[in-house]
């Protein structure tokens, strides 16, 4: 299994981030793919890059961070993502997306800008782009009218979209991971989501140390859950959870191209 989306560099594994790889592996995992969140951490997931060809890193800006960096400064840190993504460590570009939630801080406006300069760096150095959107599918969906897709592709992180917006997706090339949402045992509209998504656009992951999966929540989630994610996936598309895990690691293998 490969989780396509864990925060591995996340100061909340600190100093037990060997035992929670060792547990991952032992898990069955085959493959992590580390988002970054902001330039701070870029110099840092380089360096986690090159270490393990199991764990693979992505480069971006988060839109829940813009709030907290100088609009002033956008230009620099594109700049400069630019040139670590032409280092040809990253496997893609993220995370990055828009964020409802954070729109009072970082208008809307200035999220789509960054967010478009994000897709032109994906078609420049021709890697998929890993996207974030929350509460604001709406002004997703017109970008996507407009803004061509990165040749590698894309991927809507943690989908939390409806199932009637799949289609949409899906007919403009994305691909659509879930997170722990889906082990809940209230969980309706997620598992109608994932059974709505075509089962070649499917991935998987844990967004750890975030969005712990059914029977742990309350705890740090660890990339070791996946399991569990990929089950709930299972048996909303009526498959078996080996088969899932199948289908799902050759997607996020074909999307990424390593692994």
């Amino acid at each position: 299994m490969i989780d396509t989306h864990c925060h591995l560099d996340s100061p909340r594994f600190g100093p037990e981030r060997e035992g929670v790889l060792a547990r991952a592996w032992s898990a069955g995992l085959t493959g992590i793919v580390v988002p970054a969140v902001g330039p701070e951490g870029w110099d840092a997931l380089l360096e986690m890059g090159g270490r393990d060809p199991r764990i693979r890193v992505a480069l971006g800006i988060h839109p829940q961070l813009l709030p907290e960096l100088p609009e002033e400064d956008d230009t620099r840190h594109l700049e400069r993502l630019d040139e670590l993504l032409g280092r040809g460590v990253a496997i893609a570009v993220g995370e990055c997306g828009i964020d409802g939630p954070s729109a009072a801080r970082a208008p809307m406006p200035r999220q789509l800008r960054v967010l478009r300069a994000h897709f032109s760096l994906a078609r420049k150095h021709r890697l998929p782009i890993l996207v974030h959107c929350l509460r604001v599918h709406a002004d997703l969906m017109r970008l996507l009218r407009d803004e061509p897709l990165p040749e590698r592709g894309l991927l809507l992180h943690s989908y939390s979209g409806s199932p009637e917006q799949v289609g949409f997706y899906a007919s403009h090339g994305c691909h659509f991971s879930f997170a722990g949402a889906v082990t809940f045992p209230e969980a309706r509209r997620p598992l109608e989501a994932a059974k709505a998504v075509p089962i070649e656009r499917l991935m998987a992951e844990t967004d750890a140390p975030d969005q712990t999966p059914h029977p742990h929540r309350g705890e740090r989630n660890e990339p070791c859950h996946l399991p569990l994610v990929v089950a709930a996936l299972a048996s909303a598309h009526g498959a078996a959870p080996e088969e899932m895990a199948r289908r799902t690691t050759e997607n996020a293998r074909a999307l990424f191209g390593c692994f």
